[in-house]
């Protein structure tokens, strides 16, 4: 029985996973759950799985805290941490988007036998020190993003050494075909409506931008030990193909299947078995064509952005996230205009100076000054 802690169970994520664990009752036991702020939602997947401890990271609870009788309630980061050092879990799935999963994950790496990922975030900050502790304390990454458990599945037990290159695609988001010209005036509203998947605001606005496509990128690098330019970004709307990966003999495997993230959450859970799945399998004759295009990059600069970033390397990658999430974050509240996105995050990269070396507390530092220089040019923009 694997004692499962999942981290952002009010998420998209959060709610496949305890849909894929209420399907094998006699194999996974759910040992914590977090929420930032879906209390609601968390009470009523408390009542139902029935987990020893929850945290709450937004905000505090206050007096509500008696409700939860003699549940384990944690707040905030440090506390979603903390439970993950009291309470024993084999697996901890990481649905939390965004940088502040970093701390919970350096901690799930101390106290859990496997990780199962869904935030491509942290490794774009710190991918570095989080695979070298992996390794160190012998902790299996398994990742959750449709697009990197297609390539793992591809790969199988092959080397960075056996791989000529790697193929992401992308569906390229609800603005493929609109005009560049008219990208000033998309809103949050168009920009969250994205034409495949059901995801959360955020990453629905990378989508948009196509920085997820950038930020997978260098998610791939860290996971697969694959040089950043042998992998490629591949547009592919009818989203029936996960990924690719190219090997050395010229051959080529690609991962197809339905857009529905219990595929990739049960086979991280499961692996390296598989089980039958509530998931129908594609039907290869509904699918009449198959597109391939390269990514157009001067419509959708974050992709170049990002490679660049990547390149660099050390705190660069840190910088373009935090500049990121704070530029999506005031997109979203309807601040700054879509096309200042990519603007603003190349602005905040040209005045970030590299560090000699990406410490812990190097990348802490400059996710810092990349959102404090970011609001800074926000400001400026906005008055």
């Amino acid at each position: 029985m694997q004692r499962v802690a999942i981290l952002g169970s009010t998420g998209s994520i959060g709610r496949s996973s305890l849909d894929v664990i209420s399907r094998f009752k006699d194999r996974f036991k759910v040992a914590c759950l977090s929420t930032n702020s879906n209390v609601g939602l968390l009470a009523r997947q408390v009542k139902r799985f029935r987990p020893e401890a929850i945290a709450i990271g937004g905000g505090r609870i206050g007096d509500d805290k008696g409700k939860w009788g003699k549940l384990r309630v944690y707040e905030g980061n440090e506390g979603l941490c903390q439970m993950l050092r009291d309470t024993k879990v084999d697996t901890v799935i990481v649905g939390i988007v965004g940088s502040s999963a970093l701390l919970p994950i350096l901690t799930a790496l101390d106290n859990a036998k496997r990780i199962a990922l869904a935030n491509k975030e942290a490794l774009v900050m710190a991918g570095d020190i989080i695979m070298k502790k992996a390794a160190k304390n012998n902790v299996k990454i398994l990742p959750v993003d449709s697009e990197h458990s297609a390539i793992f599945q591809c790969m199988a037990k092959s080397d960075g050494a056996e791989i000529n290159c790697i193929y992401l695609t992308g569906s390229g988001g609800p603005f493929l075909h609109t005009p560049k010209n008219m990208f000033k005036a998309i809103s949050p509203k168009k920009a969250v409506n994205h034409p495949r998947w059901n995801m959360g605001r955020k990453i629905s606005v990378d989508s948009a931008t196509m920085m997820n496509k950038g930020l997978e990128v260098i998610e791939a690098h860290h996971l697969f030990g694959v040089d950043i330019d042998r992998i490629k970004v591949l547009i592919h709307p009818e989203a029936a193909m996960h990924s690719m990966v190219e090997f050395v003999d010229g051959s080529i495997l690609a991962h197809m299947g339905l857009c529905d993230m219990r595929m990739p959450i049960q086979y991280a859970l499961t692996y390296p078995s598989r089980s039958i799945s509530p998931v129908k399998g594609l039907n290869l004759s509904e699918l009449k064509t198959i597109h391939f295009y390269s990514p157009d990059m001067k419509k959708f600069p974050c992709l170049e952005i990002a490679y660049g970033a990547a390149k660099k390397g050390k705190t660069y990658p840190c910088v373009l996230n935090s500049s990121n999430e704070v530029a999506v974050e005031e997109f979203l509240k309807g601040h700054i205009k879509f096309t200042d996105i990519p603007r603003i995050v190349k602005k905040v990269l040209g005045l970030h100076k590299n560090t000699r070396y990406a410490k812990l507390k190097d990348i802490l530092e400059a996710d810092k000054w990349a959102r404090e220089k970011t609001r800074e040019l926000i400001g400026v923009v906005t008055s």
